[in-house]
């Protein structure tokens, strides 16, 4: 089974940076596109951002375009998200996921994933 552990969460003031990381046991070139999910309390769980299995095609909700950047590195089976400008609004628990897909366009829907990670939490500070 494909297991996903994500890193990087915690407590940070607005304004500020957070690199959230999701290590995969399997190895993401090996056809496997990604993704990041949040959900804060009281909300539906939302879109973050997405990958490619390649790499080169990345996709990212509105609210956090220009301030995130998905990234992956698959020799370290590992998928980045890069958090700046953090505004309280981001706060919530983030999950990575991931599906066996080669296609070039991203997957941006929580129905197009397989497998899911266990969270790590975001707390943004006004």
């Amino acid at each position: 089974q494909v297991q996903l552990v994500e890193s990087g969460g915690g407590l940070v003031q607005a304004g500020g940076s957070l690199r959230l990381s999701c290590a995969a046991s399997i190895h993401t070139s090996n056809g496997y596109a990604m993704g990041w999910f949040r959900q804060a309390p009281g909300k539906e769980r939302e879109f973050v951002a997405a990958i490619s299995w390649s790499g080169d095609s990345t996709s990212y909700a509105d609210s956090v375009k220009s301030r995130f950047t998905i990234s992956r590195d698959n020799a370290k089976s590992t998928v980045y998200l890069q958090m700046n400008s953090l505004k309280p609004e981001d706060t919530a628990a983030y999950y990575c996921a991931a599906v066996r897909s080669r296609l070039r366009v991203v997957l941006t829907t929580s129905r197009s994933y397989e497998y899911w990670g266990q969270g790590t939490r975001v707390t943004v500070d006004s």
